[in-house]
């Protein structure tokens, strides 16, 4: 099977299946060898990993990946690219197919049942209006991680790297922050894809954490503070947080915000990780 890295062997199979691409699946096949090459390498796959691709699409990187990999799981939703996918990965016999919606499927089991439970790697070139559902899915799942290194939107790219007092800094950032160490890889032009996506992409490498950077008590009601700080942004931290439906008033929150020698007058956009850490303790005692 000729290597799909390019937009002439990528059209060759497209045009053999008549594939048409599904708007609903935002669907962006890569066509560039280079940043194939590059996503791989940042994952830093070898034979001893077993690798969780999301949305191998015709399985261009799917092809990279076993060529590396000890075993690759590749999740496609769409049933019109499976016969495609056992095609273009007919030479291989270290993968597996599986035809199915990845937020739906019981990722911990697969990786006890063909992984030891030992911690897997993920790759992706994930669909832009499904990639946080998809990323929060994965790190809050309590599914064991080494790193997931994927292709997304530039700007949700930006979003999950940035610090306090930036307007991109959010649950987003935090929760990313907190599960494990972002670092984009590389910017990726709407060239290297057909069709051409809207915007640029960055591929980002979060490495998984085996304990969190900071110490809470309890981080789901740390993340429950941290979603109520940023769905009223504009809003002071008091107001934001006993607005929030979390049964803590604006006297409780000012209080505590005074013993952490915070301004009552705060925002949370201005808070780090450790000090999210810090109120939630404070609060939920």
């Amino acid at each position: 099977m000729a290597n799909l890295g390019n937009i002439k062997n990528t059209l060759q199979v497209l045009d053999k299946y008549g594939f048409s691409f599904q708007k609903k699946f935002g669907q962006n096949f890569l066509i560039d060898a280079h940043v194939l090459e590059k996503i791989v390498d940042a994952a830093e796959i070898t034979k001893d990993d077993c690798v969780l691709e999301i949305g191998p699409g015709i399985g261009t990187m799917t092809q990279y990946l076993c060529e590396r990999a000890g075993w690759v799981f590749a999740v496609e939703i769409d049933k019109n690219l499976i016969p495609i996918l056992e095609d273009t990965l007919s030479e291989y016999d270290n993968v597996k197919v599986i035809n199915e919606d990845v937020l739906k499927l019981d990722i911990q089991k697969l990786a006890d049942e063909e992984n030891g439970g030992k911690p897997i790697k993920v790759v992706a070139n994930l669909p832009y209006y499904i990639t946080t559902p998809i990323v929060m899915g994965l790190l809050e799942g309590g599914v064991p991680l080494k790193s997931i290194t994927m292709m997304i939107q530039k700007e949700v790219a930006d979003r999950m790297q940035v610090g306090p007092g930036t307007k991109d800094y959010g649950a987003l950032s935090l929760a990313v922050q907190y599960y494990s160490k972002p670092s984009v890889i590389c910017q990726v032009s709407p060239e290297c894809f057909i069709p051409k996506p809207g915007v640029g992409s960055s591929v980002i490498r979060l490495e998984c954490y085996d304990v969190p950077p900071v110490e809470v008590r309890d981080d789901k009601n740390m993340f429950k503070l941290i979603r109520a700080a940023f769905n009223q942004r504009r809003k002071t931290l008091t107001n934001a947080i006993s607005n929030g439906g979390l049964g803590i008033s604006r006297e409780q929150c000012a209080e505590a915000l005074r013993n952490l020698g915070l301004s009552e007058t705060i925002r949370g956009e201005a808070l780090t990780l450790e000090q999210f850490a810090a109120l939630s303790d404070e609060l939920f005692k």
